[in-house]
């Protein structure tokens, strides 16, 4: 069974060039991460995204304004793609002062009613703003299960996300930070977990440090089957299977 990076930017030249790119592709390969999904944060960015997607069989995309852009930016898709596999990353985030609340709730609807128009799951970028989010998303009951990217908040509130059909994104974060989300978690918790990297950020163990990379996808499976007290491959089977049904991928290894 392979791997999947649900969550990265490997398309963004800010961070990575065309070169380190395309080695790091190679990389994940030869980890077994045969899938990524690039996420785009702005409207340009997202196109960027695509463009990388669709040069190359086993990169998949998804159409997003990050909140810190609400009100600088906002979702204008008039085309799309057959590799197009979600909205995101979208969401709340008042971690920082000066972001503009009512904006970024404002471009949290009109992006969810997006997702619902396309018929495609979200991928959500929530952090210290849980409440207004879960009161928001309860006003879309069409839209598709779909993911609460990095999630590192409360034991209570990893819960109650999970009792309402959302999927949780783990990274390099839960391996490095003492989440206390994950303290007690259980095997079972497995049925609701995809694998991200979110690179070239969260680098986890042992590669701290270094930029970060969707081959690294193998070290947080490691981290998690060690964590839940279960095989690797049970870890790789149980995440694989939920990316694959989120986003709707196809089975490499049967092409």
């Amino acid at each position: 069974m392979y791997l999947v990076d649900s969550h990265c930017h490997l398309h963004d030249r800010e961070f990575f060039s065309a070169e380190q790119a395309e080695l790091m592709l190679k990389n994940a390969t030869s980890r077994n991460v045969k899938q990524i999904i690039c996420i785009g944060t702005t409207h340009d960015d997202s196109l960027k995204a695509r463009e990388f997607a669709e040069s190359h069989s086993d990169v998949f995309w998804t159409y997003g304004i990050h909140p810190e852009s609400a009100g600088k930016d906002s979702a204008q898709l008039d085309s799309s793609s057959k590799k197009l596999v979600a909205i995101g990353e979208v969401g709340l985030d008042y971690h920082y002062g000066g972001y503009d609340k009512t904006a970024q709730r404002k471009l949290l609807e009109e992006t969810i009613d997006l997702a619902i128009k396309l018929n495609l799951p979200c991928s959500f970028h929530v952090r210290d703003a849980l409440p207004d989010f879960f009161a928001i998303v309860k006003n879309f009951p069409n839209l598709k299960p779909s993911v609460l990217h990095s999630f590192s908040d409360s034991k209570e509130n990893l819960e109650y996300a999970l009792n309402n059909g959302f999927y949780i994104g783990i990274n390099g974060l839960a391996t490095f930070a003492e989440l206390s989300c994950y303290r007690d978690i259980r095997p079972e918790i497995l049925s609701r977990v995809i694998l991200e990297t979110d690179a070239p950020f969260l680098t986890p163990p042992p590669n701290r440090g270094k930029i970060n990379e969707p081959g690294n996808i193998a070290d947080i499976a490691k981290w998690l089957s060690t964590k839940l007290g279960v095989s690797e491959t049970q870890v790789a089977e149980e995440t694989t299977k939920n990316v694959r049904n989120i986003f709707n991928l196809p089975n490499p290894e049967s092409e």
